[in-house]
């Protein structure tokens, strides 16, 4: 065994899993990644990945002096602004972007107009897209302006800049656009650009988003099953 590069010949030497090079035979073993998990208050004019070829700023860059390899969950628009989960865990990640789980990413959205109650209504109900009805939402009026509106809308599917193009079909063209919350984990006090640590209790609540999902599933299986049988006897 080498640590390093130099064999180790005598018991009880310490190692540190996550900063020494440890090989058995010449094959070195793979290194322990602690899991991270952070909340991002994304500002307006960064790119939600790890890369941008023309050079604009990424979210990573907000993180460089934490030193964390991790990348972000999901995406927001560049002019969007509030709350982004970023790990280095790809399972966790997974329960909050696939579609079956149903994820809530909640929205305040400054809109064109004064969206009225048929209008939110329709949000709600799902409107057709170019890429299909939208799922289910939840909609409400927040306060009116001069010339415009805010409004709060909660969405559970995650396709590319999707409630901006929710609000376009209904005649209210965004404006500015905040998600204040997603899966239940708000920004609350940090400021644009800042970020924090998830805790433990709020890891456990983000994961359970996919352990209800696959109970459910197992559940309406169970029934068809259940159903099946019961026409088979009859």
């Amino acid at each position: 065994m080498t640590v390093n590069g130099e064999t180790v010949e005598t018991l009880g030497v310490k190692v540190d899993p996550d900063r020494d090079r440890i090989a058995v035979d010449g094959t070195p073993l793979p290194r322990k990644v602690t899991p991270v998990y952070m909340l991002l208050n994304k500002p307006g004019g960064v790119i939600t990945a790890l890369s941008d070829p023309v050079g604009r700023p990424v979210v990573t860059d907000l993180l460089k002096k934490d030193g964390k390899k991790v990348f972000p969950v999901g995406r927001l628009d560049y002019d969007a602004e509030g709350a982004l989960i970023l790990t280095n865990d790809g399972d966790f990640a997974e329960r909050l972007i696939h579609p079956r789980y149903k994820v809530p990413k909640k929205y305040h959205a400054k809109v064109k107009g004064a969206p009225d109650d048929k209008d939110l209504k329709r949000l709600e109900k799902g409107v057709h897209l170019e890429d299909g009805k939208t799922l289910p939402a939840t909609a409400r009026f927040i306060k009116g302006l001069r010339e415009n509106s805010w409004i709060e809308l909660t969405v559970y599917e995650g396709r590319n800049r999707l409630v901006k193009r929710m609000c376009q079909a209904v005649g209210h063209p965004v404006l500015k656009l905040n998600r204040v919350e997603f899966a239940g984990i708000g920004v609350g006090g940090l400021k644009p650009g800042h970020y924090r640590f998830l805790t433990g209790s709020e890891v456990s609540l983000l994961l359970q988003w996919g352990t209800k999902a696959a109970q459910s599933g197992e559940e309406r299986v169970a029934k068809k099953r259940g159903v099946a049988k019961r026409i088979k006897k009859q």
